[in-house]
């Protein structure tokens, strides 16, 4: 299975980059898995929020496959612990999936066409994070569901 993570803009902290970077690099130990980065949308003190978010939904839907499994980490999305996103992770692969996409929305979420093609929603927190902070939190929690998967002593519970 290819796990791919589609970010709209670009981080400005060199410091998240290569914490991102970094867990991109371990998760490929167990799966390829590929970061998409949407360029920002221009202009945008010109557009309303929901103008951004069809602009951003209309490109996020361009990199989707019908046959992908698309995931929107979404502050109205399940909450899961970590040992139960191991399991949740575990469930996607045994299923035969080619293709796991999560999607990071830009500031103003998701237009209702990427909701309507999303098959889940998940949620990091009851916090609102940046959207750069929670590539690196993400993506560490891809990486510590693949650790919890594989026995290794990462984790603690």
């Amino acid at each position: 299975m290819q796990i791919e993570l589609i970010v709209v803009g670009k981080t400005d902290s060199k410091e998240v980059a290569a914490l991102v970077e970094m867990y991109l690099k371990r998760v490929n130990h167990y799966c390829r898995f590929a970061i998409t980065t949407l360029q920002d949308i221009r202009n945008t003190k010109n557009l309303s929020a929901a103008q951004q978010n069809r602009s951003e939904g209309e490109r996020i839907l361009t990199l989707l496959n019908e046959s992908d499994y698309v995931v929107l980490l979404d502050e109205r999305g399940e909450e899961l612990r970590s040992m139960e996103f191991a399991q949740w992770m575990r469930k996607r692969m045994a299923s035969g999936l080619k293709r796991l996409v999560f999607v990071i929305g830009g500031p103003y979420g998701f237009s209702e066409e990427v909701y309507a093609r999303a098959n889940a929603k998940l949620s990091l927190s009851k916090m609102t994070f940046s959207h750069q902070i929670v590539r690196a939190i993400f993506a560490e929690q891809i990486y510590r569901a693949f650790t919890i998967l594989n026995n290794e002593p990462y984790h603690h519970e």
